[in-house]
């Protein structure tokens, strides 16, 4: 039996001997990469924090003292020494392991957190919230990434926790120099004169010796605090932090458990809140990983285990591919438009852009709230901002588009990568709620593009626009084949018609192939259908509406939230309209999906072709046999 499978829960580790905790720390690596490298998964943040999880289980009573990981992709560790390690053959699948902490399964999992930032905010509800109970022996632990400590959230949090002088909190930064790529602003300048002063190595190894004489007690905590002659200088970090009143312990390698398990335990005894800076390498142990400079395998589908290359021979082009060519065939024709991104230039297909035009490039960091207003200051000052995004991330933006980007009537355009349902990194991920929330803006323009030449025309259009915000979505899903429409009119792409068609199908974006074989298997019953794509989907075309008016059925078909999506609006502009045609939506339902993938989902929801035909029929064989209806007007 390996020292692995004999972990079922953290107390375990307390009866290993020191020689086998190394022991555990590379087989849990030999797992994670053997694992991971089969299902996909988020492989270079867990590579990176091995020893420092193993400290935190070895210091602190889990689920007793709550361990609370931002954004939570570096998670897998923490679930293997929780006694879930039997279960990663099933990570990110249908029923299977959660790619992020998931309170279902395990008491050890306080959060359901994947979006960055939130952690310090959990942890000191938590902590005040466990001393208002009167249980006064519990200490939470946040485990936040120099990364997530850019979103404006962490600072709100930090600002409220330094006040706190004997909240049992402990905060851990997991500090590897990245988010996805590396981080970018002030903050990462401060902690980054660590990693390159060339007195870092020697720092260490300072500290590492006068741990060993003082231990635990006063001098240890002066050692690590950076009081003792010399060291306060080199440790910069320290100032920023002990300035809002935080204690700062550190730097610690994160790669050593001995200092990290002597720094963990100081900082649980001192009894307020305390920092820990443990520099760690995202990917480390895994050559292919480390030298990925790109992201250091910040996430990965099936994988070679020894030689990291992906095990797909063919790559299909992605809409973030078309997206980034389509950047570079505007910017000389528009040298006003510019890119802003939230620490993910590469995932959202900027780079090209950014290599080519660097000075029209802002990569400000996880922070979305913060791109989406200085997009708008942008704009207020004569140019036109591209802020390309995850869907699931304009989340946090919102307000900020609806009053300062809306209200002001700006041309900023958004573009959202990722839209509607993603699938395996679960119900956080999926971008399905974003038209929901942008149909809301008054005279924002929102377009779905069906295929690469659709994207090019909307993304050409939408840089065009200055009175208005622009936001365009498109899938996960790989680029489709062109779909040409039959007939343009007024604006709309008629896909499919038949003449005196009974049903009306209306699609965008990536429902568009869906929605013509869904007409193919009406039509196999009889049943005539038109298809047609508004394109740009909000606000409702008055054509549109006008078109519902010569049909019996009305079905929308959308990959996102039916409430307040594309159906939603059309069936209201009918009705104000004063156009009783019955209508169908058919999209997402109103709850949170769990992982599997983008085509179970769609199977389980009710989005597939065969069960859209199937639900249509019906509708119209209920027309058909109603007393109350006019039969003959539905009959063929």
């Amino acid at each position: 039996m390996s020292l692995l499978e004999s972990i079922h829960q953290p107390s375990d580790l307390r009866a290993l001997q020191r020689p086998q905790l190394d022991e555990l720390a590379a087989e849990i690596r030999q797992f994670l990469i053997s694992n991971v490298s089969r299902t996909g998964g988020h492989l270079g943040p867990n590579l990176g924090v091995v020893e420092l999880t193993l400290a935190l289980h070895l210091t602190f009573d889990s689920p007793h003292d709550p361990i609370i990981f931002d954004t939570g992709h570096q998670s897998y560790v923490h679930k293997m020494l929780t006694g879930r390690g039997g279960e990663f053959a099933s990570l990110r699948q249908k029923d299977g392991l959660s790619g992020y902490p998931c309170v279902a399964e395990s008491e050890h999992d306080w959060v359901e957190n994947s979006h960055a930032s939130t952690a310090l905010s959990w942890a000191e509800g938590l902590a005040h919230g466990f001393q208002l109970r009167g249980e006064t022996d519990r200490t939470v632990v946040a485990v936040i990434g120099d990364g997530a400590l850019t979103g404006g959230m962490a600072w709100e949090a930090l600002n409220n926790i330094a006040i706190a002088d004997d909240l049992p909190l402990v905060i851990v930064v997991n500090d590897n120099g990245r988010s996805y790529a590396p981080t970018v602003g002030g903050l990462s300048r401060q902690l980054g004169a660590i990693r390159t002063d060339p007195r870092y190595e020697q720092t260490l190894e300072t500290i590492k010796t006068q741990m060993r004489r003082a231990r635990f007690g006063r001098t240890a905590y002066d050692v690590l605090h950076g009081m003792k002659s010399g060291l306060k200088d080199i440790l910069a970090p320290q100032e920023m932090f002990s300035d809002l009143g935080l204690k700062y312990l550190g730097p610690i390698d994160g790669h050593d458990l001995d200092a990290l398990t002597e720094a963990l335990e100081l900082a649980k005894g001192f009894g307020g809140p305390v920092i820990v800076h443990a520099i760690t390498k995202k990917g480390h142990g895994f050559r292919a990983a480390e030298l990925n400079k790109a992201d250091h395998f910040h996430t990965v589908g099936r994988i070679d285990a020894t030689t990291g290359e992906p095990l797909s021979a063919a790559v299909q082009a992605t809409w973030t591919d078309a997206f980034a060519q389509q950047m570079m065939e505007i910017a000389d024709d528009h040298p006003d438009v510019v890119a802003l991104t939230a620490a993910m230039l590469h995932p959202v297909g900027l780079t090209r852009f950014a290599a080519a035009y660097p000075e029209r490039t802002f990569d400000v960091g996880i922070a979305e709230q913060h791109a989406m207003t200085m997009a708008a200051g942008l704009a207020r000052a004569g140019l036109h901002p591209v802020f390309a995004v995850y869907s699931t991330f304009l989340n946090r933006a919102f307000d900020q588009l609806l009053l300062d980007v809306g209200l002001h009537k700006l041309g900023v355009t958004v573009v959202l990568d990722r839209a509607g349902i993603t699938g395996p990194d679960g119900a956080s991920h999926n971008g399905i709620w974003d038209v929901s929330l942008a149909g809301i803006v008054p005279g924002l323009m929102l377009a779905s593009p069906r295929d690469q030449p659709r994207l090019a025309e909307v993304l050409t259009q939408a840089v065009e626009t200055s009175d208005a915000p622009t936001l365009i979505r498109y899938s996960k899903e790989k680029l489709p084949d062109p779909m040409p429409a039959v007939v343009r009119r007024d604006g709309l792409d008629v896909l499919s018609a038949d003449e005196d068609a009974d049903v009306l199908l209306v699609a965008w974006g990536a429902m568009c192939a869906r929605a013509l074989k869904v007409a193919d298997l009406l039509r196999a019953q009889g049943i005539t259908v038109s298809v047609v794509d508004p394109v740009w989907g909000l606000p409702i075309s008055p054509a549109l509406v006008e078109m519902t008016r010569h049909h019996r059925l009305i079905v929308t078909i959308e990959d996102n939230l039916i409430v307040g999506g594309l159906g939603s609006h059309l069936e209201l502009e009918m009705d104000a309209a004063g156009i009783e045609v019955p209508t169908r939506q058919f999209g997402v339902p109103q709850r949170y999906l769990q992982p599997a993938t983008r085509n179970e989902i769609f199977a389980e929801i009710g989005l597939t072709p065969q069960a859209i035909a199937r639900e249509v029929t019906e509708t119209m064989t209920a027309f058909i046999e109603a007393p109350t209806v006019d039969a003959e007007r539905f009959r063929h």
